[in-house]
């Protein structure tokens, strides 16, 4: 799970107005806070692991980086991590979160712990990114579509709305497989996009392409 699609996509798509500060949860091996630091080039960027083998290699890829003095990471849970810094505020939030909510859990130990949650997981975590979002700060996560309905309920829960969504696609002709939500405070009209990933089997869409091209030396 070092590198993978939604995770290239959301670090490559999560907008934002020159944020000063980034929350990355549940940043894994850090590839989504390592884009983040290149994109944002003042940012400030702090990323909380649970699973401490791959904290500890987000900290060496953080360490390797050029970006290496403005990113730091922590091997706590994101409730932990609040529970210690309950008063820092972020311009961005994202995530790309355990996938599936009481479904069946993987029988390999990291692979549940990455993919697999219950409605609780949700509902604490936009909690803390309710307390955590800075006035006029977005969130930004990547779901599959069987989550993304619980998720938008408990969103409204914790006084944040869904202001944008961007609707992932193979191919152009099959049916939405993520979304990226963009959420946030206040009240804002409903953006909505489509983004398509390939032309034909292993060809790559233009669109893909220019998301991604700053990134990946194929492109």
């Amino acid at each position: 799970m070092k590198i993978n699609t939604d995770g290239v996509l959301l670090g490559a798509l999560a907008e934002a107005n020159d944020p000063a500060s980034i929350l990355d949860i549940g940043t894994g091996t850090g590839v989504i806070a390592l884009m983040l630091a290149q994109r944002f080039i003042s940012a400030k960027i702090d990323a909380v692991e649970i699973d401490e083998l791959a904290a500890a290699t987000a900290a060496a890829n953080f360490k390797n980086s050029p970006f290496a003095d403005r990113l730091t990471c922590y091997p706590l849970s994101l409730e932990d991590y609040s529970n210690g810094h309950p008063s820092k505020r972020y311009d961005l939030i994202v995530s790309n979160p355990p996938f599936y909510i009481n479904s069946l859990h993987s029988p390999e130990k990291q692979k549940q712990l990455a993919k697999h949650a219950d409605q609780n997981f949700f509902e604490n975590m936009l909690t803390d990114v309710s307390n955590h979002l800075s006035d006029a700060g977005t969130c930004w996560l990547i779901l599959p579509l069987q989550t993304t309905v619980a998720v938008k309920a408990i969103a409204g829960s914790v006084g944040l709305v869904i202001r944008k969504i961007i609707h992932v696609r193979s191919f152009a002709d099959k049916e939405a497989h993520r979304e990226i939500l963009a959420l946030s405070f206040g009240s804002h009209k409903l953006e909505e996009e489509q983004f398509v990933i390939y032309e034909s089997a292993g060809i790559y869409t233009h669109q893909y392409k220019h998301a991604l091209r700053e990134f990946f030396t194929i492109f």
